[in-house]
């Protein structure tokens, strides 16, 4: 009896979800258990797919209502024990148009929107910084372009060690068990980032759901999208495409911080600056009076000390 109110109650929380998207806003960019409807994301991408899923999903839920209940009419009016008679002909100009006109007028006011949304996806004009992305068989090269930053991302020690063992891992100690890395990509909240995507071996799939967007990374092709993300945090996704035994085992970890942050972040990564070469002039003449000034020097720091 408890074990059915417990699933009562899980069955009623899922189709609250379904019935009530506007509670999707408080939905975290990962999923939750139970969750029926997608999630709005974190960019403008995701905000867009999310708006055309909702769109599509009531309008099917209205022509679904219109025809189940048209049938429910029909069968519960008209049925043959109240005396109907079924009407006799085989063509009616008329019902043929309205159920050929208004489909089309719904699928061209679907479209619409649907297809200025895809193309605000793949235009990758005006973007404020680039980031090239490579899949190798299991792991990711990153590199910022322009800056002189770029490193691997791979999955982290502790899942691999895990994984490898065979031991079952404690999801209360790794609640992101084979979806953390080593190497996490860190990007800019509120800045367009172009991403250019390619793959040295096979076909591998760079996809992070929270962005809204997924890409192929194909030998020897560079394909490219961007992202704006909003809200900073942590998203997490994994390659989408079977590339090789290890497949599972390339996840894909982005950061968004602020600006500020990742200045500085930006300004760790990268290599110090070695100092430019005198003339050789100036570096001989340079060496001779510190040759001479040497023995002075030293007396005075060995008393000092």
């Amino acid at each position: 009896m408890m074990q059915a109110k417990g699933w009562w109650k899980r069955l009623m929380a899922a189709g609250a979800l379904l019935a009530a998207p506007v509670l999707a806003w408080a939905q975290s960019a990962d999923p939750q258990r139970w969750q029926l409807n997608m999630g709005r994301g974190v960019t403008a991408s995701s905000q867009n797919a999310y708006e055309a899923h909702m769109i599509a999903l009531w309008v099917c839920v209205i022509i679904g209502l219109v025809v189940f209940g048209a049938m429910a009419v029909a069968m519960i009016r008209f049925r043959k024990s109240k005396g109907a008679v079924a009407a006799q002909f085989s063509h009616n100009t008329t019902a043929e148009v309205i159920w050929t006109v208004i489909p089309v007028l719904i699928l061209i006011a679907m479209a619409w929107p649907a297809t200025a949304k895809l193309i605000a996806m793949y235009d990758t004009r005006d973007a404020e910084m680039t980031v090239k992305v490579t899949g190798y068989q299991w792991m990711w090269k990153y590199e910022y372009m322009g800056e002189g930053v770029e490193f691997t991302s791979r999955l982290d020690r502790e899942s691999d060690r895990i994984r490898q063992s065979g031991e079952q891992p404690d999801f209360e100690k790794n609640p992101h068990y084979l979806l953390d890395v080593d190497n996490r990509l860190v990007l800019p909240v509120d800045t367009k980032v172009r991403f250019v995507i390619t793959s040295d071996d096979v076909i591998h799939a760079w996809w992070v759901p929270a962005l809204g967007w997924k890409q192929d990374a194909i030998p020897g092709l560079i394909n490219d999208a961007w992202t704006e993300i909003k809200t900073p945090g942590v998203y997490r996704g994994q390659c989408a495409e079977l590339c090789g035994k290890d497949h599972g085992f390339m996840p894909i970890v982005v950061e968004a911080v602020s600006k500020e942050d990742f200045a500085r972040w930006l300004a760790s990564k990268k290599p110090a600056a070695e100092p430019a070469p005198a003339p050789a002039g100036e570096a001989e003449g340079a060496e001779a009076p510190a040759a001479d000034a040497a023995p002075e020097a030293a007396p005075q720091g060995a008393g000092q000390a």
